[in-house]
């Protein structure tokens, strides 16, 4: 395996960048779950802690998205309760 310098500074800066956007996203995600039992917008934190890890983790796209769909369910259900509240 001869590898030239420049393949290996490649292959050094991509582990790089994902071991610092596994680093990042973990740490929000983290943060995140802490949040979600102390003050503070935990469910945010942690769907920012997972956009991050997205951009270099599939997984972690693939929990995202079905994150956005439950959210977008949960977003439908209450506003046809809304609808059907009765007004006073």
């Amino acid at each position: 395996m001869n590898a030239s310098f420049g393949e290996t500074v490649r292959f050094i800066g991509r582990s790089a960048k994902r071991l610092a956007v596994a680093v990042v996203g973990g740490a929000l995600v983290a943060v995140g779950l802490v949040m979600l039992v102390l003050p503070g917008p935990g469910v945010l934190v942690v769907a920012l802690g997972f956009a991050v890890l997205a951009t270099e983790f599939v997984w972690a796209h693939h929990v995202l998205e079905a994150g956005k769909r439950g959210a977008r369910r949960v977003t439908d259900a209450a506003r046809r309760a809304g609808r059907r509240a009765p007004r006073r």
